[in-house]
């Protein structure tokens, strides 16, 4: 029985892939010990973990659990806590305005941002990269991106922060209220504003984003923004801290890439895969008594897929913990697959490219400021792992 506490850890969370490693050698399925004699399971090789997120015995919705489960959870209302046929019809709908045309005539705007960030860090001589690219980065093209003005984002980072974290005490739940009601409230207000002025962004495409006569009701507009916006700038925070600290941690890849900038494509999918920003998916939840990979899961139980373990299998991947950039592209799942496979990975890819190719074509003596040994992650939930800072000499 694999006790929660472990997934919950600070040495857990420095390195979870030796405690994934050691945890597949036993066997792909592991059952965690919940309170109160609830049954959930962890999934950590790449075979079974890429069969679950795609299984129609697996549900997403919460009403399904015979655990607990949070009522206030700000997804809870979102196309990630949905099965088809909801699903299938919002995220078609959802898909019509974030196309992949409209995320790559992003690109000079993203380099735009990116450059100007990078300007501020090279005239400092080094700087935190999360504050001062990972963060901003992503944050300011989803909010461009949605036509929301730059005198209010650091008010969304703010709700952000609150909203993504599992509320423990009555404190942390009515600071969630607040927060989530300032939320909703202003994005409502966009909403409203779109539909009596049309403009080119997100927002209004999303609006008039039409599948035959269906279209987003008023709710699931609220809630598919709110899911942009605070899903597509958490996980590319994490992709771009992460990645960096991969390549400056191994100095012949970092070499590599920048001796061969072509490559930069493929390293992206090989950082995701080495170290991405979302370690476990959210939630499944057995729909039947079933077996994965032999382990009887009753109806009822929760299974989490470790995404870092999967991309960590040594069944799928040859020597699995060693960073390589020329790495062909296969499948890795970082961004989950099947049904619920990340909308936003194209733009999260776009910027991963952009920021940390600039990073290593602008500072060719860019080298960590402390010993890697100082820095410190931190999880968003259970779920998101990224790195509460990453000082840079450039």
């Amino acid at each position: 029985m694999l006790p929660l506490e472990l997934l919950f850890s600070r040495e857990f969370s420095e390195d979870p892939y030796t405690a994934y490693a050691e945890l597949r050698a036993s066997g792909p399925v592991h059952p965690i010990d919940f309170p109160r004699g609830a049954t959930a399971f962890l999934v950590v090789d790449h075979e079974h973990g890429r069969a679950a997120l795609n299984d129609p015995r697996l549900s997403k919705d919460a009403a399904h659990s015979a655990l607990p489960v949070d009522a206030e959870q700000f997804f809870g209302g979102t196309m990630l806590a949905m099965d088809p046929p909801g699903h299938t019809r919002l995220r078609g709908l959802m898909a019509k305005a974030f196309t992949a045309g409209r995320v790559e005539k992003l690109r000079p705007r993203v380099q735009e941002i990116a450059d100007a960030l990078l300007d501020g860090i090279a005239a400092r001589g080094g700087a935190d990269l999360i504050e001062a690219l990972a963060v901003p980065l992503p944050i300011q093209v989803i909010c461009e991106l949605l036509g929301v003005p730059a005198s209010d984002r650091a008010r969304f980072r703010e709700w952000t922060a609150v909203l993504t974290v599992p509320a423990l005490t009555a404190q942390a739940r009515a600071r969630r209220r607040e927060a989530a009601q300032a939320f909703t409230g202003y994005l409502t207000e966009v909403i409203a504003e779109r539909r009596a002025a049309p403009a080119d962004d997100l927002v209004s495409a999303l609006i008039t984003a039409r599948d035959g006569d269906a279209a987003l009701t008023g709710a699931e507009l609220l809630n598919g923004i709110a899911l942009l916006l605070i899903a597509g700038h958490e996980t590319t925070v994490n992709l771009i801290g992460n990645g960096v600290l991969a390549l400056l941690r191994a100095p012949d890849q970092l070499a590599l890439l920048r001796a061969r900038p072509e490559l930069l494509p493929s390293a992206i999918e090989e950082l995701l895969r080495y170290d991405g920003p979302v370690e476990r998916a959210s939630q499944r939840i057995a729909l039947e008594d079933m077996e994965i990979a032999g382990t009887p899961v009753p109806k009822g139980s929760w299974v989490h897929v470790s995404l870092g373990a999967a991309d960590r299998d040594p069944a799928a991947f040859e020597a699995p913990d060693r960073l390589d950039v020329t790495r062909a592209p296969r499948r890795h799942v970082a961004f989950g697959h099947g049904l619920h496979f990340c909308l936003g990975a194209p733009l999260a890819r776009l910027e991963g490219q952009i920021a940390i190719g600039g990073l290593l074509d602008r500072f060719p003596g860019l080298a960590l400021a402390v010993p890697p040994a100082d820095l410190r992650h931190h999880r968003t939930g259970s779920i998101v792992r990224g790195l509460k800072a990453l000082p840079v000499r450039v």
